[in-house]
């Protein structure tokens, strides 16, 4: 009786699929459900403290003070702590302030980043190497806090809200993520453009710019958290309490346990709690790029994955 040898199935079958690595194989039931509960944990663990925060933010003075802190069920909802600070007084203003800022300083980030990055994706252009090579040397050499301070001192920019842009309007990092985005762009696109009589800043406006809808989205999204959660700029540039941006009068909140200007004789009379009024105003911090965000969530991964790679 002759043994019969098994071949490998690439070579009795050659039609038969090559074997796939074991990351590509469907998961098993037990891994499904050990993914489902990660996810779920994860959720949890990142929605759990803004559930706390929300409801506490719209508890009385009463429940409140039944949880003894931060309330986890609500028992009640009241607004009053919302009211009471969109009514007027240094929350109102500060918010107005980030607001204004932050959609300035967008602008005028994006502005410039985008000029940068398209000139220096662009082989041709005069000295873009050692312009190139001085914006990489930013990013792992810095003058320092004392020298940067002076400069802006010099440049009376303190107690100015341009004290709150310019410092940090230009991330390098989101120069390099444009540029590589924009090289990836076909060249012939850009060469019968130019063939048709279009010059670079019209190039850029109506063929680079609308190509790059996703990387655009992903960056201005960068640049507004940016502006709009900084703080520390303003704590040393700006002496001025009026002129502070919502999150340093969150910081006086919550660290320093100060009452906005206004608010403090509500909460000595008990109709308001210094904890529902701290946590009102970090969900007024927090809502913006919450909002947002979803809408930019889509771009990430074409955005962010095809500017890094190329290039």
């Amino acid at each position: 009786m002759t043994a019969v040898i098994d071949e490998p199935a690439s070579k009795s079958r050659p039609w038969a699929a090559p074997p796939r690595p074991a990351w590509e194989e469907e998961p098993s039931k037990a891994g499904l459900a050990g993914k489902g509960v990660a996810l779920a944990f994860a959720c949890l663990a990142i929605l759990f403290p803004i559930w706390i925060v929300v409801v506490t933010s719209l508890s009385s003075r009463k429940t409140i003070d039944e949880a003894g802190g931060l309330v986890m069920v609500p028992k009640g909802i009241t607004f009053i702590a919302y009211r009471e600070l969109l009514s007027g007084g240094q929350v109102t203003r500060a918010a107005i302030i980030s607001i204004l800022v932050t959609l300035v300083g967008t602008l005028f980030s994006m502005a410039v980043s985008v000029l940068c990055a398209y000139g220096l994706s662009r082989s041709g252009t005069l000295g873009h190497r050692w312009i190139l090579m001085t914006l990489l040397a930013t990013m792992f050499f810095s003058a320092g806090l004392i020298p940067t301070y002076l400069l802006v001192q010099s440049l009376g920019l303190t107690d100015s809200y341009l004290a709150l842009i310019l410092p940090s309007a230009i991330s390098v990092f989101n120069i390099l993520v444009l540029r590589g985005f924009f090289m990836g762009i076909s060249q012939e696109l850009i060469d019968s453009a130019r063939i048709d009589g279009a010059g670079d800043l019209r190039i850029l406006w109506r063929i680079v710019m609308p190509l790059s809808r996703a990387v655009l989205a992903v960056i201005t999204l960068f640049y507004a958290v940016g502006y709009w959660s900084a703080w520390f700029n303003a704590s040393i540039y700006l002496n001025d309490q009026d002129m502070m941006p919502l999150q340093n009068v969150m910081i006086q909140l919550v660290q320093r346990q100060e009452a906005p200007v206004g608010l403090g004789q509500a909460i000595k009379t008990g109709q308001l709690s210094g904890l529902a009024i701290q946590m009102a105003v970090m969900v007024m911090a927090l809502l913006p790029v919450a909002v947002l965000s979803p809408f930019v969530q889509k771009h990430f991964r074409k955005g962010m994955l095809t500017g890094a790679v190329k290039g």
